[in-house]
């Protein structure tokens, strides 16, 4: 994070020029479509809940001030209601574009069943074929390891309710 003047200012900046229409060219409908489609099939496998919310940059006064990619990351798992299901059980995907940042916030539940290092591997598939302009394939990439490893660790036990909308938000 800058700590200088000058230095949050670049960043409030990077931020408060990466607008919505950054946001639809990385995930054009046929991307979303497919992230939905990828998401309910995964939670038929798992007994989690997932969302994916894309955010093109923070506000302005969130970047001068440096909040944190986690600290978004976990305003929103708040504020959409990923921690509202019936096992705790929600996962949050948060990315920033401008950032350049992914994050996945964890409901306790499924959270401790998860080391911090297997996170961070889908995080690196994303951010990794991001820098390469590759957000379809890496984002579907990432949530098929995902959904894996949630079905690994928190197998699904039969019918149950979906919980979150599986569309991925894009602010």
């Amino acid at each position: 994070m800058p700590t200088s003047f000058l230095g949050r200012c670049k960043r409030a900046w990077r931020h408060a020029t990466s607008g919505t229409a950054a946001g639809k060219r990385a995930f054009p409908p046929a991307t979303l479509a497919a992230i939905e489609q990828a998401i309910a099939l995964g939670e038929q496998r798992h007994r989690a809940e997932i969302r994916l919310i894309v955010e093109p940059g923070l506000d302005l006064k969130e970047a001068f001030n440096n909040t944190t990619n986690r600290q978004r990351a976990r305003a929103l798992f708040a504020q959409y209601g990923v921690w509202d299901t019936e096992e705790n059980c929600g996962v949050l995907i948060y990315i920033n574009l401008a950032a350049r940042e992914v994050d996945i916030v964890a409901d306790r539940h499924v959270g401790k069943l998860v080391a911090d290092s297997e996170w961070q591997t889908i995080c690196r598939t994303m951010t990794s074929g991001y820098a390469q302009g590759d957000y379809h394939a890496s984002t579907l990439s990432a949530l098929e390891q995902l959904n894996t490893l949630l079905a690994r660790h928190y197998p699904a036990s039969g019918e149950r309710q979906n919980q979150l909308p599986n569309d991925a938000v894009i602010l």
